[in-house]
């Protein structure tokens, strides 16, 4: 079954722009220009966070400068223009992951935050002693702590769809694991740390046969190709603005409005209420009952910016160039002795985890550093992964659509450097 998550290969990405001009791409990023230790910057870290376009920075400074004020219960002139760019900005994501209605987009500091504010109503509202909640053991300790704490307050279980040895999910397991105590399922879109591409089109389908919720971490996925919630029908999804070509401390929550609808406020102050005496607080509707006090204004207007760019840019350059980089760098990266791929999924997104035999991860990326090159190292705030696979840490590349092969043969330079220290 094709699901929409899958990344054609860029020979059968159909419309792709044959003017695509990576080199034209990267004068949008100024950070790109600069040198580190004297050697040009190779920034292949953009799964921890993406660098951000001219257009966003200028939307910001354009706020600060002209329109800066609180929003929603101002009577001037600039309380409305940031209204309305910040409401402006709300529409402009549920376009881009196709919501229904603008209201089931809540603004949160970051995905990490919306997933807890799932945890923090439904979850506390839904799940009772008895109860179990199903996550994948590929998850991001953002999607995994705050189901533990929600267990271990309510004295429910947590329950883990096993990997294979590719790091793909066993989803006959995970069909064993759903009953009739499930009451939600928790599972990452795209695994930070292996790469992969989860089906998740059919993990939902397989909840929903048995009326469970389910939601997705698409921090990873929101970057590299399109969402479609409606498509996917999903009943929460949880995005971040940083590594979508977004400032950093935004986000974004997505739920199906009659959950939102039905579940408590997450937390209580300004804008989140209709009404307040000391006898009795009434909410406000959505999205407002879940947005208490004065918001991240500036963030979620150049989160409007990003995705306004990133759709500009388009979905099928982004896919067949970010496919170009993954399958070239998984060619290059392989042919080196004594390296090792973790996560060899047959549907991957733009990450490549590695190991190299005798040497620690760390100090991989220490030297690769000194040649410029930006990588990541350690567990990737996903520990039971590095426990599946018995590796304390990888270093991870992960790529942009502004990415380029030539960084590529450069981070190969490196390893290589890496390898001959160490011999």
């Amino acid at each position: 079954m094709k699901t929409d998550q899958q990344i054609a290969p860029p020979d059968s990405s159909p419309g792709a722009d044959l003017e695509f001009d990576v080199e034209k791409i990267r004068e949008d990023f100024p950070i790109l220009k600069q040198k580190i230790y004297g050697k040009p910057l190779v920034y292949l870290d953009n799964a921890a966070t993406s660098q951000k376009p001219q257009v966003v920075m200028d939307t910001i400074h354009h706020y600060y400068v002209t329109d800066n004020a609180n929003i929603h219960r101002g009577v001037h002139c600039l309380s409305q223009r940031a209204t309305e760019a910040y409401e402006q900005a709300r529409v402009k994501v549920q376009r881009f992951i196709h919501a229904a209605e603008s209201r089931e987009i809540i603004f949160v500091r970051s995905a990490t935050e919306a997933i807890n504010l799932v945890a923090q109503t439904y979850g506390r509202k839904q799940v009772q002693a008895g109860d179990e909640v199903i996550v994948s053991a590929m998850e991001h300790h953002s999607n995994i702590v705050p189901w533990q704490m929600l267990c271990e307050e309510k004295g429910a279980t947590l329950r883990v769809i096993p990997m294979n040895d590719e790091g793909e999910l066993l989803l006959d397991e995970y069909e064993k694991l759903l009953n009739p105590r499930t009451r939600l399922v928790a599972v990452v879109h795209i695994s930070n740390a292996l790469g992969t591409i989860n089906p998740i089109q059919e993990i939902i389908e397989r909840a929903h046969q048995q009326d469970i919720p389910v939601l997705v971490d698409g921090a990873q996925a929101a970057p590299h190709f399109e969402v479609d919630v409606q498509a996917l029908d999903c009943d929460f999804y949880a995005v971040t603005g940083h590594k979508l070509c977004g400032p950093t401390g935004v986000g974004i929550l997505y739920g199906k409005a009659d959950l939102l609808d039905s579940m408590p406020p997450f937390q209580g102050g300004g804008e989140m209420i209709r009404s307040v005496t000391f006898e009795k607080t009434t909410y406000n509707v959505l999205p407002h009952k879940f947005e208490a006090g004065t918001p991240n204004i500036v963030g979620g207007i150049g989160l409007g910016a990003a995705v306004d760019y990133v759709s500009e840019v388009g979905w099928k350059n982004i896919a067949a160039q970010e496919r170009e980089l993954l399958l070239y760098a998984t060619q290059q990266l392989s042919a080196l002795s004594g390296l090792r791929i973790i996560g060899t999924a047959k549907e991957k997104a733009s990450i490549l985890s590695f190991v190299i035999e005798g040497v620690h991860a760390h100090d991989v990326g220490t030297i690769l550093d000194q040649e410029g090159i930006a990588v990541r190292t350690g567990h990737h705030c996903a520990q039971p992964v590095m426990d599946r696979f018995q590796i304390p840490a990888t270093a991870r590349a992960s790529f942009a659509f502004y990415n380029t092969r030539e960084e590529i043969d450069v981070l190969v330079k490196g390893i290589q450097r890496v390898i001959e220290v160490f011999k």
